[in-house]
């Protein structure tokens, strides 16, 4: 007998119906003693990890664009310094402004701070 290759199985798996399928991986349970779904399931668990490391992420002032003045003042507004605190943080580009904050969070800063003309990167 042949040896059946990947693609010959998939292109096998596309003509069949849902109910063969269904029936193909009942068959795979009982000869081999795995259930593919649970597979599948344990595949996709570190992908869930991943976007779960996304949730937070870091605001960093990248540039001022020659605007510094209502950069500042954005800053001083938006993390509540002092003016002085606010003018060294960005006269030190790139900043860091916040770290590990909520992605919509993160994502309402960065939109002020574009509004005022900055360059701002997420991570």
């Amino acid at each position: 007998m042949a040896k059946l290759t990947k693609e010959s199985f998939i292109s096998s798996l596309k003509e069949m119906s849902i109910k063969e399928v269904m029936e193909l991986v009942e068959a795979m349970k009982e000869e081999f003693g795995i259930d593919p779904s649970a597979v599948a399931v344990a595949a996709a668990a570190p992908a869930a990890e991943a976007e779960e490391k996304k949730s937070t992420l870091s605001v960093i002032l990248k540039s001022d664009n020659g605007k510094k003045l209502a950069i500042v003042k954005a800053v001083k507004e938006l993390l509540n310094l002092a003016l002085m605190d606010a003018n060294k943080l960005v006269s030190t580009l790139p900043a860091t402004l916040k770290e590990n904050i909520p992605a919509a969070e993160a994502e309402a800063l960065k939109a002020k701070l574009v509004e005022a003309g900055a360059d701002v990167e997420l991570k």
